[in-house]
């Protein structure tokens, strides 16, 4: 935990049509983390302020949002910018786009680079697309929504840009798929800042079910390779899901798919983008993650996920994710 003699201001830089949750879900993190200190009798952390071009902007969902003030022509000692994303078919260069990515140039460019800075930029969604018009991203790891990888990695070619991740932090940037990431990438920023049980209380308050790290998937693997219309993989992938324990093997899965082994890789393949055996497994990492968060040490995880071993789910799990099943224990007890 990190602690600071300066009130951090927290900037929102809102664009037109900006999506309302990627402004309201992190505000409301940050504010309940104020309460929640206030009743420990301690002093609020988190400033809250929202800038734009103009005074008044409409956002996502056609609610106008008004009071604005102007973007900045300096930020205060400790200033965490905050630019939020846009629905695709408001990302165009637009001349409030050009003046936000000039203001992030200007006041951000030189304090990213600077390890004494305590500046931050916060991305959510397409709100990552701003900050690389901008020229902020060159050479640090950032994601953003799926559907925006590429459109990321042809703005910010010099940018290491991941995929499929919750939210990335990298040094003072820290980037989120979008939307409810939005609330993940706040809470984890607000763990380091006021320590995580504070960011757990805030978590409980917003009745957030899981709190997501930036180890965590953008998509739920039970979602991912699923964007298909044959029925056999569908049938296959069910069974899968369905009883994930099970000693599958590609025999066994080409019964349920009623068809060949040989036929049944080739469909998923085609269909799916991954072996059936891949599959597999992504699942039973997925049912294992999911019981050690729910309590189960790693030998009952592993049994109720259908690895043979804790020893297999391991391998497993670092050859997926990195890091070890016991990470996810030692997060759930805090």
């Amino acid at each position: 935990m990190i602690t600071r003699a300066n009130l951090i201001d927290v900037l929102f830089v809102i664009a037109p049509h900006s999506l309302l949750l990627d402004i309201a879900g992190p505000a409301e993190a940050f504010r309940l983390a104020n309460q929640h200190r206030g009743r420990d009798g301690l002093p609020p952390r988190f400033r809250l302020r929202f800038a734009a071009a103009a005074e008044v902007q409409d956002t996502s969902v056609g609610l106008s949002i008004a009071g604005l003030e102007p973007l900045p022509e300096t930020l205060s000692p400790t200033t965490w910018v905050v630019v939020v994303g846009q629905p695709t078919e408001h990302l165009g260069v637009t001349p409030a786009v050009i003046t936000a990515a000039r203001w992030l140039d200007r006041h951000l460019a030189d304090p990213l680079r600077e390890s004494s800075s305590d500046h931050r930029l916060v991305t959510i969604c397409s709100g990552t697309l701003l900050a690389a018009r901008a020229g902020l991203l060159s050479g640090r790891r950032c994601t953003t929504h799926h559907e925006l990888l590429h459109t990321l990695r042809a703005l910010a070619p010099r940018a290491e840009v991941v995929e499929n991740r919750v939210f990335v932090v990298d040094g003072p940037i820290a980037s989120s798929a979008g939307i409810t990431a939005g609330i993940d990438v706040a809470l984890h920023l607000i763990g380091e800042e006021c320590g995580e049980a504070l960011a757990a209380s805030v978590s409980e308050d917003m009745v957030v079910y899981l709190r997501r790290s930036d180890r965590d998937p953008e998509q739920s693997p039970f979602r991912v390779h699923r964007g298909h219309l044959h029925a056999t993989v569908h049938r296959v992938q069910n069974a899968i899901v369905q009883e994930p324990d099970r000693d599958w093997n590609m025999a066994s899965l080409a019964k349920a798919g009623h068809t060949t082994e040989r036929h049944l890789l080739r469909l998923f393949i085609e269909h799916a983008h991954v072996s059936p055996l891949r599959y597999l497994q992504a699942i039973r990492l997925e049912r294992a993650r999911q019981a050690l968060e729910h309590g189960a040490n790693v030998t009952r995880a592993a049994e109720l996920a259908g690895f043979r071993s804790g020893l297999q789910m391991r391998r497993a799990w670092s050859r997926q994710w990195g890091g070890s099943p016991r990470d996810v224990l030692r997060a759930a007890a805090r």
